[in-house]
C-alpha cells in the first residue's frame, strides 16, 4: 500500500526541523525519510537517523545507479538527496512519508508525487530574524551564515510553488498551523 507524502521545506534556520520533530511525535502515522548528504555531521546528529552521511564519491555512484528520486548540490560538494529505498521502506511499514528537505528538493518531490503529496514552506518572519536564529545556533562560522542568508533570500522566492506557506513568527503557533494542515491532508 502506498501512503501519502508530507514535504516540509524552508530556508536553513526557519524552524523546519523542530516542526518535523513535532509532527513525528503527533501520532499521525508519519515516518521520517532520512535524506542522504555529503556534508559533515553537525552537533549531536546521528548517521542513519538524521541523515545518511556519504562521501561525495559514494553519493555520485548512487546517482549513477539511479538510486535517488531527487538530489541537489545545495552548496559546493554538499549534495542532498532522497533515496527511493527510503520511501519504499516507509510505505512497506504502512506509514506516510515525512520529508525535511531543502526548497528545490521540496519542489521536485511535489512535482513527482503531485496530489499524493502536500508541500509546506516554512517562512521565517524576516531575513534579519533568520540571521539571529542562525547565529544563536552556534553551529557555523560567520562566513557560512552569510552564505546561508544569501541562499535563504533566493529560496524564499520559490515559496509560491508550495501548497501552503506557514510563517514561523512564533514556533508554537507555526507548529499548530502545520499540524492542522497535515491532519486535514492525511484525512482527505
Amino acid at each position: 500500500m502506498k501512503g501519502k507524502l508530507v514535504i516540509i521545506s524552508a530556508p536553513s534556520g526557519a524552524g523546519k526541523t523542530t516542526i518535523v520533530r513535532h509532527l513525528l511525535d503527533s501520532g499521525l502515522n508519519l515516518e521520517f525519510s532520512v535524506s542522504a548528504t555529503t556534508r559533515p555531521l553537525r552537533g549531536q546528529e546521528i548517521n542513519g537517523k538524521d541523515y545518511l552521511f556519504l562521501s561525495v564519491d559514494e553519493f555520485k555512484k548512487r546517482v549513477e545507479r539511479n538510486e535517488f528520486i531527487e538530489w541537489e548540490e545545495v552548496y559546493k560538494d554538499h549534495f542532498y538527496g532522497t533515496l527511493r529505498s527510503e520511501i519504499d521502506r516507509i510505505w512497506a511499514n504502512g506509514n506516510h512519508v515525512l520529508f525535511d528537505v531543502d526548497v528545490k528538493g521540496g519542489i521536485k518531490l511535489k512535482n513527482i508525487f503531485g496530489t499524493n503529496s502536500i508541500a509546506l514552506f516554512i517562512m521565517p518572519p524576516s531575513v534579519d530574524e533568520l540571521e539571529i536564529r542562525l547565529n544563536t545556533r552556534g553551529t557555523e562560522d560567520p562566513n557560512k551564515i552569510k552564505t546561508r542568508i544569501e541562499k535563504a533570500r533566493d529560496e524564499m522566492k520559490f515559496s509560491n510553488q508550495f501548497d501552503d506557506i506557514i510563517i514561523n513568527n512564533q514556533l508554537d503557533k507555526a507548529i499548530e498551523e502545520v499540524t492542522a494542515v497535515v491532519i486535514s491532508f492525511l484525512k482527505s
